[in-house]
């Protein structure tokens, strides 16, 4: 069934740069209309992206990757590093708060992969998967008024750079039950040899119109075109990819079911001066609040405690405070 009154768009970005398709990403996150929904459909070459709180020194080979002129990014949204190269394909759902429909969004592209012939399933947190084997997995990124699903769509990419440029830790991979990185993922045309990056593309941009309505205005950018100057020094400046690395006095890692966690904290006469927590997780922007709730107090691992259930005034019940509450209520008997 057609949706009705509201906007389409669909923007192909030419640019292969990370730092150039980030920026146009969250351009149109910012000034997406309220009766608007945009698809995003763009390719990086030779990239790892990381989450909005990773530590890229812990999650890629940043030296190994610079070395064969790879770049590292980083992205507004959460969730785990990934590898990018012109073997696959990202897209990104745009649409203002009331728009925004994860549903209808996955029924996008597992309708694209259907058109393939491939019988393909939303997995856990955010897989989308085919016979137990993941091609693509997804993050998600809200604003006050507007939000935006992305992910990336494993066609015909080099398997062996993206188990080589990826480091991941021994307790994730033994959580999913695997080997290796590599042994949990699979190229669509490994499945359907005629799948082809443009005939991708154009299943997405059927599947689009398909559930959005086909009035869908398209739009081809690159970088001439359509200039981003300030986002684009942003998101390729070494303040953003890289952010700051202290010395912590303290650390505490952990492991969750929603994702890993480690939580930074340098002293100063008994109070935290610096908080700084790398993470997975998928929401962004609670791990970016808890950083900022727990600078400032005395280093009592009560307290920090008290400031962890306070973030649920501002994020509702959520499972990712009530664990972390948890566990850092257990450190007080080490302190």
């Amino acid at each position: 069934m057609l949706t009705k009154d509201i906007k389409t768009k669909i923007v192909i970005s030419t640019s292969v740069d990370p730092y150039y398709n980030l920026s146009l990403e969250e351009y149109m996150l910012n000034n997406v209309e309220e009766d608007e929904v945009i698809l995003y459909l763009w390719q990086n070459a030779n990239t790892v992206v990381i989450g909005r709180n990773q530590n890229p020194w812990k999650e890629c080979k940043c030296k190994e990757l610079e070395l064969n002129d790879g770049k590292i990014a980083r992205r507004l949204s959460g969730g785990g590093a990934v590898y990018h190269d012109l073997g696959n394909l990202n897209f990104t759902f745009v649409a203002s708060e009331a728009l925004y429909n994860l549903e209808k969004q996955l029924k996008v592209i597992l309708k694209a992969a259907q058109k393939e012939g491939i019988d393909a399933q939303f997995s856990g947190r955010n897989d989308i998967e085919v016979n137990g084997k993941k091609f693509s997995g997804n993050a998600f990124y809200f604003t006050k008024t507007s939000a935006y699903h992305h992910g990336a769509i494993l066609i015909d990419t080099d398997i062996s750079k993206l188990g080589s440029y990826l480091q991941v830790s021994k307790e994730k991979i033994q959580s999913k039950g695997i080997d290796s990185v590599q042994a949990r993922v699979v190229n669509l045309k490994n499945l359907n040899k005629a799948i082809t990056i443009e005939s991708f593309k154009m299943r997405l941009k059927e599947s689009f119109k398909e559930i959005y309505g086909e009035n869908s205005e398209e739009y081809i950018l690159n970088e001439e075109i359509f200039k981003l100057n300030e986002l684009y020094n942003k998101y390729s400046s070494w303040e953003w990819i890289y952010g700051e690395s202290p010395s912590f006095d303290i650390s505490f890692k952990n492991r969750f079911t929603w994702g890993d966690i480690e939580i930074g904290l340098t002293l100063k006469k008994a109070y935290i001066q610096k908080a700084v927590i790398y993470s997975d997780a998928l929401n962004s922007s609670l791990i970016l609040r808890l950083g900022d709730v727990l600078e400032g107090i005395n280093f009592d691992v009560s307290k920090i405690c008290e400031k962890i259930r306070y973030l649920s005034t501002e994020f509702g019940e959520d499972e990712i405070i009530n664990d972390i509450y948890n566990w850092m209520k257990s450190k007080v008997l080490q302190f």
